[in-house]
């Protein structure tokens, strides 16, 4: 039986950089209320919670799962830990939205997945370029097959902050260092950011069936070593990825890429024409270029998008109309599937198929 919340009740485990971004949002929507949040850190957990004037703060998440009202809950954690609490939350019968990547494997990610429907609790990563209208609205003319059959995909995640201090100077932050280093839970760029632009390139397109891969981790510090982080994680990764559908794409991503601050970019090649988004330019516009009746090619066209809910919005949603929307554990586990590929294919030296 449905239950109608009329108030939802919400809870951040978590409270790092990413975590303001959450209450910032949930603080938007209409009928949901912050209600704790938790870090191992206390004093943090303390000062955020002020911050946003959330009434409870704890570092310990079974405490609070045990004391607090809570209906839902986001986990903001290092990815090392998403799986442990997202488990533990689910037990607890709470609704949850997970940062991504949805765990640091792909077993783990399934486990979540089964948990959550198993408790019939709302269940959703945070893939957050999913909050583009542009890519919704083009997703749904790809899959309606408005480019007709799909043949080349192109994609990158070019990021800068290893060679310049546009987000300031990596090497004296902890919340930069520890995505340099495995000790730390880091998946390098193929876990942070890979696992973005694999999202985004495979959302319209389909499901993929294999990749091949090569990761690369650059010399970056004497010893390559920042006072306890050894910085050993992978810095870039160029992936060729096959789709089921018979599509061939080029992915890649660093964050070695000078004058990319922060740079999505996704191309759809297909037998009617090719669809272009650019995220730097917008995230509720995109271009098409397609071929005319005589054959050739019409003129670049921008195409606006209409508005759709960001993740934050169709999580709320998705407790109140008790439907689970997307992209739900089950994506997080695909995509978490694919990044295991690419470190395979990576140790390997050859393709490996996703089973």
């Amino acid at each position: 039986m449905l239950i109608i919340l009329a108030m939802i009740k919400l809870a951040i485990i978590g409270t790092g950089g990413m975590a303001h971004t959450h209450a910032t949002e949930y603080s938007k929507i209409k009928g949901v209320k912050l209600v704790a949040a938790c870090d191992v850190l206390a004093d943090k957990a303390r000062e955020y919670a002020a911050k946003f004037a959330i009434p409870h703060a704890f570092d310990d998440v079974g405490k609070m799962l045990e004391t607090c009202d809570i209906d839902a809950v986001s986990i903001v954690a290092p990815d090392k830990f998403h799986s442990p609490l997202a488990l533990q939350v689910i037990a607890a019968g709470k609704h949850v939205l997970c940062e991504k990547p949805l765990a640091t494997c792909h077993a783990d990610a399934v486990k979540m997945a089964e948990a959550a429907k198993k408790a019939g609790v709302i269940n959703m990563v945070n893939f957050s370029y999913r909050n583009s209208s542009a890519l919704q609205h083009l997703a749904k003319r790809v899959q309606a097959g408005d480019l007709g059959k799909i043949f080349h995909v192109q994609a990158h995640y070019l990021q800068s902050w290893l060679v310049g201090k546009d987000w300031g100077d990596w090497k004296t932050s902890p919340g930069w260092l520890w995505r340099l280093s495995t000790e730390h839970g880091s998946k390098g760029v193929l876990g942070d950011i890979g696992v973005h632009i694999l999202d985004f390139a495979s959302f319209p397109v389909g499901k993929i069936a294999s990749v091949n891969c090569l990761l690369k981790t650059f010399d970056k510090a004497p010893e390559n070593k920042v006072g306890e982080y050894k910085l050993d994680a992978n810095d870039t990764a160029i992936i060729t990825v096959n789709y089921e559908g018979g599509a061939v794409g080029a992915v890649q991503t660093t964050r070695l890429a000078t004058g990319f601050h922060n740079s999505l970019l996704l191309q759809i090649h297909g037998e009617k024409g090719v669809f272009k988004i650019e995220l730097d330019k917008s995230y509720g516009e995109y271009e098409q270029c397609l071929l005319l009746k005589d054959g050739k090619s019409g003129p670049w066209e921008p195409v606006k998008a209409p508005a759709t809910p960001n993740m934050y919005e169709r999580f709320i949603k998705s407790i109140k109309k008790g439907v689970n929307d997307q992209p739900d554990f089950d994506r997080g586990a695909a995509i978490q599937q694919a990044l295991d590929a690419c470190e395979l294919s990576n140790k390997t030296g050859k393709t490996v198929v996703l089973k």
